[in-house]
């Protein structure tokens, strides 16, 4: 969970101290990590970098990548260097700070801006994720920032982080990825009626949150750290996951598969719930009809169907993620896999819509005895509507404590998207819907190292 801004040392301690420490007092002074006073140091060349990329098409029409794109182009055409890629790299010179937003385990988060971008209506801000290596050494963590920064190139799409460069200052590794100006669904969730989403508008993020999940688990990424702070908003209302480096790189193996294959491992609906919508029975968009010629394989296509490509066979003992939101089998030290991320989903889900976590303690080890053996339980109310009950339905299975039987543990989101709850919901067309709430528009006084400036941002 971020916490609030901190001011970082002085620039001399920056150059000459191998620890960090903070200070509280004064925004005018930058610490280890001033880009000026580095200016003076020999510097490494900048690493592999993704603005020299082609264009990712998820985010080839938006400002923010065609800045980053049109700063290479003026740095190769003044400069006539190119980086390790035989393309020009983006390194720190190229960015002004403007102010610390957050910090995290193993690195604070600043926003920052192009630094030639005179014209403020014009500018695009962004969020650096900036690591102290010799910190992350000493903590032992430095296989965490590199599955990170892994992670990072991989991502293509709407509701997961853009990266936009990656380079090294001196002892600082940094990532320049999208800024999400609407705060994150925990500051969200507070500010709702009685400290809680209404129904729909925790369908609405728990719909996108899912289709994140299902394309980290289609890479092999099974997340293992999802919770409401861990869930930014957009300035246009829509969500993006963020922080991986918990995550667990593994395998999936991709496959159409009928619904009937397995649908008695699946867990039974109840009996007064709506019928499982059928999926449309014409070929899937994203693949040529050449692939489907035969007639047993039309039959097929025709057919109720699915798309699974889900994880399964990853494995790991390591203890991860955050105390309310861990599995069972992680809580009880055993191994775990793809099945503790729709254990999360449950959690999340469960808090989006009561405003507390179902299995909370007064303290972590209570919290984990609760999870292990504590039967889920709901808020007693006199009457619940229909979509409430399917909201119950999905959570209960969602937290099966056998991650084995759990809901999403063979085919993930591809079962759970036929859940009643999410009835009516077109996936596919989710990141076109109107957001259940969109950040106002504001201008806001910022502060940055080195005096103090007036930006225009998007915030709540």
């Amino acid at each position: 969970m971020l916490e609030t801004s901190e001011e970082l040392e002085t620039v001399s301690e920056a150059v000459n101290s191998s620890q960090s420490s903070m200070s509280s007092e004064s925004c005018t002074s930058f610490s280890r990590l001033s880009f000026d006073v580095l200016d003076l140091v020999p510097q490494p060349r900048p690493l592999y970098s993704p603005e020299s990329l082609v264009v990712k098409p998820h985010r080839s029409s938006e400002s923010s990548w065609q800045a980053i794109r049109s700063m290479v182009l003026k740095r190769t055409a003044s400069e006539g260097v190119c980086g390790m890629d035989g393309n020009s790299s983006l390194s720190f010179r190229d960015f002004c700070l403007v102010r610390q937003i957050g910090s995290g385990d193993i690195g604070k988060v600043y926003l920052c801006r192009l630094r030639n971008e005179d014209v403020e209506e014009k500018r695009c801000y962004y969020a650096m994720k900036v690591v102290d290596r010799e910190v992350l050494a000493l903590k032992k963590k430095t296989q965490r920032a590199a599955t990170e920064r892994k992670i990072l190139n991989m991502l293509d799409h709407p509701f997961l982080p853009s990266l936009y460069a990656q380079f090294e200052a001196s002892h600082f590794s940094c990532v320049v990825m999208e800024y999400c100006s609407g705060g994150d669904l925990h500051s969200l969730r507070h500010k709702q009626p009685r400290k809680r989403f209404s129904l729909s508008a925790a369908r609405f993020y728990a719909a996108e949150v899912l289709v994140a999940l299902e394309y980290l688990h289609m890479l092999g990424i099974i997340y293992r750290d999802l919770k409401p702070e861990n869930v930014l908003v957009r300035s246009d209302g829509h969500i993006m996951l963020t922080d991986f480096d918990l995550s667990l790189c593994s395998d999936a193996i991709p496959a159409v598969q009928s619904h009937s294959l397995s649908s008695s491992s699946s867990p039974d609906l109840p009996s007064s719930s709506p019928a499982v919508p059928r999926p449309p029975s014409g070929h899937f968009a994203c693949l040529p009809s050449q692939l489907f010629r035969s007639k047993k394989i039309q039959s097929f296509s025709a057919a109720k169907r699915l798309f699974v490509a889900e994880p399964v066979t990853a494995r790991s003992c390591s203890f991860v993620g955050t105390h309310e939101y861990v599995a069972p089998e992680v809580a009880s030290g055993g191994s775990h896999g793809n099945a503790v991320d729709w254990w999360a989903l449950g959690i999340f889900i469960y808090e989006m819509v009561y405003g507390c976590t179902p299995f909370a303690g007064v303290s972590n080890e209570a919290t984990l005895r609760n999870i292990i053996k504590k039967p889920l339980k709901f808020p007693t109310v006199s009457t619940i509507s229909s979509r409430e009950t399917q909201a119950r339905d999905l959570i209960s299975k969602l937290l099966d404590k056998d991650p084995e039987s759990r809901f999403g543990s063979k085919r993930g989101a591809a079962d759970i998207k036929t859940h009643p709850f999410f009835n009516g919901l077109n996936f596919a067309l989710i990141r076109s819907a109107t957001p259940p709430v969109i950040p106002q528009q504001k201008t806001a006084s910022s502060r940055h190292f080195g005096g103090t400036t007036t930006s225009s941002f998007d915030f709540f």
